[in-house]
């Protein structure tokens, strides 16, 4: 089992649960605590993180599909 686990929140943001380090494209690192939210919606006033600007504008429960 992963130490880290990305979970997609139905009409939400990604849940990021475990010690990551979060980077940004010229290799700041971002604070970050053992639980939180990354913006999907392109809502936040706070990205990458979900401040929950996306409430009542972001529609999506994406679903992996099922292995047989």
């Amino acid at each position: 089992m992963a130490d880290v686990k990305i979970t997609v929140r139905d009409k939400g943001p990604y849940l990021v649960t475990g010690a990551i380090e979060l980077v940004d494209a010229e290799g700041n690192v971002f604070e970050t605590k053992e639980q939180f939210t990354l913006c999907r919606c392109g809502h936040s006033h706070n990205k990458p993180f979900c401040d929950g600007a996306h409430r009542g504008q972001f529609d999506d429960c994406a679903r992996a599909e099922k292995v047989l």
